[in-house]
């Protein structure tokens, strides 16, 4: 009886396998891909005996030899909110619609919560040699060095606005006309004091005050005011409260930056004694799943996250093959339930 057994116990390698099976390494690697190049009773053979003797081959070696690693990071950049987590209601309802994209087309993934240390936190990222590419969910305050990084490196597509001029490609709405039209649709509803409630650091979100000013603009209203509050969710109530409080009776109208500020809002005027939407309207911006789902349902700006998702990937795997996809612009809409 022949022995077949490795000399050290179980294969570690394709050689082994090679030995064993009485044929060179090229064969077996071909074997184990499965290509026809190999007959398939001798394919079957090595097969047999990789499951036999539990070898699997090590597939990012093989990634790697030919300049693929088949991994795509997704980036969460946090310049703007160190403490907003991964657990934030946008990022799941991002997250969850890119992942499916990408593991039905045969990739990994590879998730990163930056907090950008360094002026080449980008560059550590994209120079690694383990991603064929890279999604960036947000632009944060981090354009600088997306831009930078977007002169050189093309397999990158990044959530966020589009500012005509940029190089970096960009997936997202307007977000200057879905600002514009939450002022209109407050102002429609007979507010004339409006208040912004969010951090306008980001160019997303200064995009929506910049439109929600030229609405109450049109409309001969006063500039909004601009309320701050930390994204991170464990401090956002406090944040709003605190706003809200001194302005109860001096403000009817209020525009958030976001559907999780807008339902910390509803909760914290209800705290007050404030009726939703009969003494304060207020209108979101995402049109999350939750939205529908809270008491009151939530007014909102639709930022279409999953068709925008799937439109990342696309213009992903575009620029992956040499094609230079431009950004896109996805049209806002309105979605009228109940606080506003």
């Amino acid at each position: 009886m022949t022995d077949t057994s490795p000399p050290y116990g179980k294969i570690r390698n394709i050689a082994e396998l090679a030995r064993i099976a009485g044929v060179s390494t090229g064969t077996v690697s071909r074997a184990l891909a499965n290509k026809n190049l190999v007959n398939k009773e001798t394919r079957e053979r090595i097969q047999a005996l990789a499951r036999e003797h539990g070898f699997r081959p090590n597939q990012m070696a093989r990634r790697l030899r030919v300049q693929e690693t088949k991994v795509i990071g997704i980036v969460v950049p946090l310049g703007h909110e160190q403490r907003q987590h991964l657990s934030d209601p946008f990022f799941m309802a991002i997250l969850g619609p890119l992942a499916d994209a990408l593991t039905e087309s045969g990739y990994d993934i590879m998730l990163s919560r930056v907090i950008p240390d360094a002026e080449d936190w980008l560059e550590r990222i994209v120079d690694s040699g383990m991603l064929d590419g890279v999604l960036l969910i947000g632009q944060s305050n981090q354009i600088e060095a997306i831009e930078r990084v977007a002169e050189r490196y093309r397999p990158m597509v990044a959530w966020g606005s589009h500012l005509g001029a940029d190089k970096h490609c960009t997936v997202g709405v307007d977000n200057h006309a879905g600002g514009r039209m939450a002022g209109e649709l407050l102002i429609e509803r007979g507010c004339r004091t409006i208040g912004f409630m969010g951090d306008i650091e980001p160019i997303e979100f200064r995009e929506r005050y910049r439109g929600l000013c030229d609405a109450c603009a049109a409309a001969g209203l006063e500039k909004p005011a601009v309320l701050p509050v930390h994204i991170a969710s464990d401090e956002m109530s406090d944040d709003i409260a605190a706003h809200l409080t001194p302005l109860k009776g001096k403000i009817d109208g209020i525009a958030a930056v976001s559907d999780l500020v807008a339902m910390h809002t509803v909760r914290a005027l209800a705290d007050l004694g404030i009726a939703v939407p009969g003494d304060v309207a207020v209108v979101g911006f995402d049109d999350l799943p939750l939205a529908e789902q809270t008491i009151p349902r939530l007014t909102t700006i639709s930022q279409h996250v999953p068709e925008g998702a799937r439109a990342m990937v696309k213009a992903l795997f575009e620029r992956m093959n040499g094609i230079d996809t431009p950004s896109v612009v996805m049209h806002p809409e309105t979605i009228r339930r109940d606080t506003a």
